[in-house]
C-alpha cells in the first residue's frame, strides 16, 4: 500500500513539472496544458497497468496505448491527432529531464483526418433559435446577450467565456478578444449583439453581480463568478432543446464564418476574424450551398448561363 502511494506521488510530481513547463517554456493555453495533462495522466496510468517503466517505453508501447485509447475509449481521429501532439511534448520534457533517452513519439505520425464539414444554421434559424431565450430573467437575458455575441463575432466558447467588461466597446462595436495560445485579436460585433450588451450590464449583470462582487468577467453566473465553457454549454443545449435543434454553440461560430463567405467576404478576412493561424483551416468554410453557387455562375458567366437554360 505505501509503495502504491509512492508511485501515485511520483506520478502526480511528474505530472505538476510537466504542467509546468508547457506553461513556461512551451507557452501553451491553459486549455491546451489541461488538455495534454489529462492525456499524460491516462498514458502513466496505461504504463503502469501494463507493469511498463517510462524509460522502456518505446514506439510500440506509445502506438499500444494510442490503439486502446481509439478501441477503449472510443476516441477519433482529431482526438487520436491531439494524443499524439501531447505525448511529443511530453517526451520532450522526458529527455530534457533525463527520464528517457529518445522521444519515442517524435516517428508516430498524425492519423489522416477525415473532412467534416461544420453544421451550420442559416440567418432566420438563428434569430428563431435566439428569440427563444426567455430574457425576462437576469440570467435568460445574460444568455441572449452571450450567445448574440458569439454568433456576431464568431467567438469561440473559451474566448467568450474568456471576456472582461473592459475588452468591449459597445458604440464601436468591437471586442479584444484572447484565442488559443493567448493571442489577442480585435473582433467586430453588430448592431444586435450591441442591444443585448447595453441590456444586459444595465439591468442583469448587476443583478447576477450583487453588491459586494468585484468581478471583471462580462458574463457572470448566479454566483457572481465568471460563466464557465461548461455552464455554456449547457445552457444553450437548454435553447437548443427547446428551439427543436440539436446544435451545439459551437454551431454559432460556423454559421457566422460561412454567412461571411456566401456573402461575399474574402477567406483572409475571415480568417483574421476566426483568429485561425492556418488560412487551411478557414477553407473548411468554403461550402457553400448550390442555391449560392448558381446566384454566382449566373452573374459571372452569363453566356454559359443562357446556354444551360
Amino acid at each position: 500500500m505505501k509503495q502504491r502511494r509512492n508511485v501515485n506521488l511520483e506520478k502526480l510530481e511528474l505530472l505538476a513539472r510537466y504542467c509546468s513547463r508547457l506553461v513556461a517554456i512551451e507557452r501553451r493555453a491553459k486549455l491546451t496544458k489541461e488538455c495534454y495533462r489529462f492525456e499524460i495522466r491516462r498514458f502513466l496510468n496505461f504504463l503502469e497497468a501494463e507493469k511498463i517503466s517510462l524509460d522502456c517505453a518505446d514506439t510500440g508501447v506509445l502506438c499500444a496505448y494510442l490503439a486502446m485509447r481509439r478501441n477503449v475509449d472510443k476516441i477519433d481521429s482529431r482526438s487520436t491527432a491531439k494524443a499524439v501532439s501531447a505525448l511529443r511534448s511530453f517526451f520532450r520534457f522526458a529527455v530534457d529531464e533525463g527520464l528517457v533517452k529518445d522521444n519515442a513519439a517524435a516517428v508516430i505520425e498524425n492519423p489522416k483526418r477525415r473532412i467534416r464539414l461544420p453544421e451550420v444554421l442559416d440567418k432566420k434559424t438563428v434569430e428563431e433559435l435566439l428569440d427563444k431565450v426567455d430574457t425576462k430573467s437576469p440570467l435568460g437575458m445574460r444568455d441572449r446577450c452571450l450567445f448574440e455575441m458569439i454568433y456576431s463575432a464568431g467567438l469561440r466558447i473559451s474566448e467568450a467565456a474568456g471576456l472582461n467588461i473592459r475588452d468591449i466597446d459597445i458604440e464601436s462595436g468591437i471586442a479584444k478578444i484572447r484565442g488559443k495560445g493567448n493571442k489577442e485579436r480585435i473582433v467586430l460585433f453588430g448592431q444586435e449583439a450591441a442591444f443585448w450588451l447595453k441590456q444586459y450590464l444595465q439591468e442583469a449583470r448587476p443583478e447576477l453581480a450583487g453588491k459586494t462582487n468585484k468581478s471583471d468577467a462580462l458574463f457572470i453566473g448566479r454566483n457572481g463568478k465568471r460563466l464557465s465553457r461548461k455552464g455554456i454549454w449547457k445552457n444553450y443545449a437548454k435553447c437548443a432543446a427547446i428551439a427543436g435543434t440539436s446544435s451545439h454553440v459551437h454551431t454559432l461560430r460556423h454559421s457566422f464564418a460561412t454567412s461571411l463567405l456566401a456573402g461575399g467576404a474574402d477567406l483572409r478576412t475571415v480568417q483574421e476574424l476566426l483568429g485561425h493561424a492556418d488560412l487551411s483551416t478557414t477553407q473548411i468554410y468554403t461550402h457553400v450551398d448550390t442555391g449560392v453557387l448558381r446566384e454566382n455562375h449566373r452573374r459571372f458567366l452569363p453566356k454559359l448561363s443562357a446556354a444551360g437554360s
